[in-house]
């Protein structure tokens, strides 16, 4: 897989995870609990952080949630994100309880003394800051001036909102401008990033349930990271956040930019003289979870089976009676096509992570835990 060149941006820090820099692209995820109660919120930000989330984002409605995050970060230890609308008081709330990020929207804080207050406590605790906005609340101004919530408008808000920040000499900024039109909000991104180097975080909002929402967000998500814009990510889907991460690391393996397994399979025609349906299912749900970062191929037929199983780390091609299972290359063993795909998840669930990391190296670095 050829490597995807990142745009440049300086690096911040929420807590032990780099945002932009050298550092790998990330999965945030956003807690769907009340996040005033601890124990439910505590229970799914560490099942977000064991699917592969690196940064989890809690709501702050109210003050109970802002003094909650207190003990959710003791008991948790991915960086928290605190999402404040309106109240700047929450803010500080939230940065006294040991938030590691805020996402703010700088327009609606109340002004510009309330927002230098929030910066220079972001600033003396070492918190960046997401400058966030959605195409559902623009300023009027510039829904004026571009006629709606245009490409434009979005970009053009984000930005004179980074410079409320910047104007107070804060600079630890991350900026996020979504939209639910996927190509708006590309769209957007791209102007954003022609005009600025700060980190992004970038998402399709409100895309939907299930299939729907993960299609424009692969579509969405997909197209920037293949330009090398994009430096966290979220899957926003009407559904478990669980799936919102399943999701996110998909899209990062199939542009290259996670380790893990990669499984390549074909989607079968009347070629085929072996149902390829179940063996693909079968590896699929005997590997799910495993993190050796390797391609596995289960192909079909003669026309691209052998080639494509031979160019994959371990591959399985069926033939007319059987099977040939390849590694690295080379044919290892052939037989009952039953019987290898056993062997096949055997030998995968034996392999650990290549040394290399990234497939595709020179995309980022793994950060080095905090001493």
């Amino acid at each position: 897989m050829a490597m995807i060149p990142r745009r440049a941006t300086r690096l911040v820090r929420a807590g032990t995870v780099g945002i932009g820099g050298n550092s790998l692209v990330s999965v945030q995820a956003m807690a769907k609990t009340d996040t005033s109660d601890i124990e439910a919120t505590v229970r799914q930000v560490r099942a977000l952080a064991a699917g592969g989330a690196r940064l989890v984002r809690l709501a702050v409605p109210d003050e109970q949630a802002a003094l909650a995050l207190a003990e959710i970060k003791k008991r948790t230890t991915v960086p928290l994100v605190a999402d404040i609308h309106f109240d700047w008081h929450l803010a500080l709330r939230s940065l006294e309880s040991g938030a590691d990020k805020l996402r703010i929207n700088p327009g609606n804080l109340g002004g510009r003394e309330p927002l230098a207050q929030v910066a220079k406590a972001a600033r003396d605790r070492c918190v960046p800051i997401r400058v966030g906005v959605n195409a559902g609340s623009l300023e009027r101004d510039l829904l004026a001036k571009y006629g709606g919530p245009a490409p434009e408008a979005i970009a053009d808000s984000a930005l004179r909102n980074v410079s409320l920040l910047l104007d107070l000499g804060f600079e630890d900024i991350v900026i996020s401008a979504k939209s639910s039109d996927t190509y708006d909000t590309v769209a957007a991104y791209r102007i954003i990033s022609s005009q600025c180097d700060y980190p992004l975080h970038i998402g399709i909002t409100e895309t939907g349930p299930g299939l729907l929402g993960i299609t424009k967000s692969a579509v969405g998500i997909g197209a920037l990271l293949a330009e090398g814009i994009g430096d966290t990510i979220r899957v926003s889907l009407t559904g478990p956040p669980e799936d919102e991460v399943r999701a996110g690391k998909m899209i990062l393996r199939s542009l290259g930019l996670m380790p893990g397994l990669d499984i390549i399979s074909c989607p079968t025609c009347g070629r085929c003289r072996q149902s390829i349906i179940p063996f693909a299912e079968k590896v699929a749900s005997a590997l799910e979870g495993v993190e050796a970062d390797v391609t596995v191929a289960v192909m079909g037929c003669e026309v691209n089976g052998p080639g494509e199983a031979k160019q994959a780390d371990i591959g399985l091609a069926l033939t007319r009676g059987g099977a040939v299972l390849f590694e690295r290359g080379k044919v290892v063993l052939t037989g009952d096509a039953e019987g290898l795909v056993d062997e096949m998840i055997a030998r995968v669930k034996a392999l650990g992570p290549k040394e290399t990391g990234v497939r595709t190296g020179g995309v980022g670095t793994p950060e080095a835990p905090e001493t």
